[in-house]
């Protein structure tokens, strides 16, 4: 089966405080499949944040390239690219980013509104995302009405709405307590097993890495395979 993501010689330079190249990543290589699990851990500031946001077209990387499905990002416009964050690609972040005015449904019906769904097919689709998520009793609570755990969850269902194939992850645990945190990773492999969606997913959480199919280390701008959470150095 041939990789849903490919990452080939991924770089990226910033610019410092005093004007001096920062290299974060220095080659990167990455192949994810269907259905797999992905942890990616490392130290703060070592750049696991930065991937992301290169495999999720959120910015470009200095050199290398990424492929999701075939598409190369490098051969896409600007149009291009916002058709595969929003078609194919769901984020979920440390911190859910709900719009607080709206309701969980109305926020989980959003993306696909902005996409020009019709509100019928757009409501039922995001009702089918709450249940799943086991939202189903709460689609009329505005974020502040819901629990941390429900928040996120809620975030899931936002980032799944559209069927990608891919979600990204950055710490979407770190602000959960344990039982939260167990019910929302349980979601993510719920994912991966049932719908074949890809995960990659940053985290500090050695259980949840654990989980994982894989897990990689990300240091000195590189990663390399652990070939278990007792091996994360």
């Amino acid at each position: 089966m041939n990789p849903l993501l490919q990452a080939r010689g991924i770089r990226k330079v910033f610019l410092s405080g005093d004007g001096q190249p920062l290299e974060v990543l220095r080659g990167v290589e990455l192949e994810v499949r269907r259905g797999e699990v992905v942890a990616v851990v490392g130290a703060s500031g070592a750049g696991k944040s930065t991937l992301l946001h290169l495999l999720g077209a959120l910015d470009r990387p200095s050199g290398g390239d990424i492929w999701l499905e075939g598409s190369r990002y490098a051969d896409l416009d600007p149009r291009g690219l916002a058709e595969l964050r929003n078609r194919r690609v769901g984020f979920v972040f440390q911190f859910h980013h709900l719009l607080r005015e709206f309701s969980a449904l109305e926020n989980v019906m959003m993306p696909l509104l902005i996409a020009g769904v019709t509100d019928a097919r757009a409501r039922s689709r995001a009702e089918e995302l709450l249940a799943l998520v086991g939202l189903a009793g709460r689609m009329t609570h505005r974020p502040a009405q819901l629990s941390g755990g429900e928040q996120q969850r809620c975030a899931v269902a936002r980032a799944l709405v559209h069927d990608p194939r891919l979600v990204l992850a950055d710490e979407p645990s770190g602000n959960l307590d344990h039982t939260n945190s167990e019910r929302l990773h349980d979601l993510f492999f719920r994912l991966a097993r049932e719908y074949e969606t890809a995960v990659v997913m940053v985290t500090h959480n050695r259980q949840l890495a654990g989980r994982a199919d894989r897990i990689l280390w990300l240091e000195d701008g590189r990663l390399s395979l652990v070939t278990s959470v007792d091996a994360i150095p």
